[in-house]
């Protein structure tokens, strides 16, 4: 790892020695830290020498500079200083913190020519974290889009064994299902968990945090639940959430079933509007009926009304003979004319 490193850097700035001293040190939280790089004092050849800090996810950070030749100057911060000490250049630490942690570069600058000199990682070793586990479990149901996803993760923890101030901080990260570099979607604070403390003795305390949020097909992946406490970061086992959308074959039967539900609506509509005329004509001509039976029944009582209110009379002629002058005028049909009867009509 120190090659790949080493080489990184040389591409850019320059080169390591060949001689590089580099060692790892741990010191615990609070401990005063003491880092030094062999200064040559020579009138002959002059350069100078800095001390530079990496820390993972930050920029390089410069800690202090001197000369090659004695030098009075000191570089000082709130913990830090950079002085020059017999024949070396050092640098103290008071009070490490967890942020302290990282690689320390004794870099000579000559002629805009830069070398690493040593190097040294610093681990600060904190107390034990009091967190015992990190669970994930995955939902119980299938999600599909458009669904509200409840993810749960449940930490924990020794109750009576506190190390670190304050609570802890949970974290949810996704990493896509192409295999990418985790994410950042959400943080928990210091609020958001039940907690549930059991009476037993050295029983752990469990804590449960929940992430919800309604998915997409876009968001499946594996959801991790990250917890920080005691500058440290425990993750759990992450949970895949697969998110199930409507195949081909789901898609067709769907179009079959509202095709046919099509169908059965029109078909519906088609018999009720045949029922409908098949009534209304009926409806018609039993009316008709009725009209013609009533019409006649009031014609054949109107009929007997008549008959009922007729007045017969017979009324009797006298023939008298014809006179001697009559005789003669009077033609023989009419002579012969003779009236049955008369009918007389009398109506209300």
């Amino acid at each position: 790892m120190l090659i790949v490193f080493c080489s990184l850097l040389m591409l850019r700035v320059g080169r390591c020695t060949d001689d590089l001293n580099f060692e790892m040190m741990t010191v615990e939280v609070g401990h005063n830290v003491t880092l030094t790089c062999a200064r040559h004092d020579s009138l002959l050849s002059t350069f100078n020498l800095f001390w530079i800090r990496l820390v993972s996810g930050n920029m390089p950070e410069l800690l202090g500079g001197t000369h090659s030749f004695d030098f009075d100057g000191v570089d000082k911060t709130s913990r830090i200083t950079a002085k020059q000490g017999n024949g070396t250049f050092i640098l103290h630490i008071s009070k490490a913190q967890l942020s302290d942690t990282g690689l320390y570069y004794c870099v000579t600058v000559k002629n805009l020519h830069m070398t690493f000199v040593g190097g040294t990682f610093l681990r600060i070793q904190g107390p034990e974290p009091d967190v015992t586990a990190v669970i994930q479990l995955p939902p119980s149901d299938p999600v599909h889009p458009g669904d509200s996803v409840t993810l749960q993760c449940s930490v924990l923890s020794e109750s009576q064994n506190k190390p670190c101030p304050g609570n802890h901080s949970v974290f949810w990260f996704r990493a896509g299902s192409d295999e990418s570099h985790p994410s950042f979607i959400y943080f928990h604070g210091n609020s958001g968990a039940e907690c549930e403390t059991s009476h037993e003795a050295r029983s752990p305390q469990k804590c449960v945090y929940s992430f919800s949020k309604k998915v997409s097909s876009s968001d499946a992946g594996t959801y991790y639940c990250a917890v920080a406490t005691c500058g440290e970061i425990l993750f759990g086992n992450g949970t895949k959430l697969d998110i199930e959308g409507l195949n081909m074959w789901n898609l067709q039967m769907a179009t079959i079933v509202v095709f046919l539900l099509c169908a059965a609506l029109v078909i519906s509509l088609i018999v009720i509007s045949y029922l409908s005329y098949t009534m209304k004509k009926k409806s018609c001509g039993c009316c008709t009926d009725a009209v013609v039976e009533t019409n006649a029944s009031d014609g054949q009582q109107s009929q007997q009304r008549d008959e009922e209110s007729l007045t017969y009379s017979a009324p009797t002629f006298t023939k008298r003979k014809p006179r001697k002058a009559d005789r003669k005028t009077v033609k023989p049909a009419e002579a012969e004319t003779t009236y049955s009867d008369i009918r007389t009509f009398v109506r209300n």
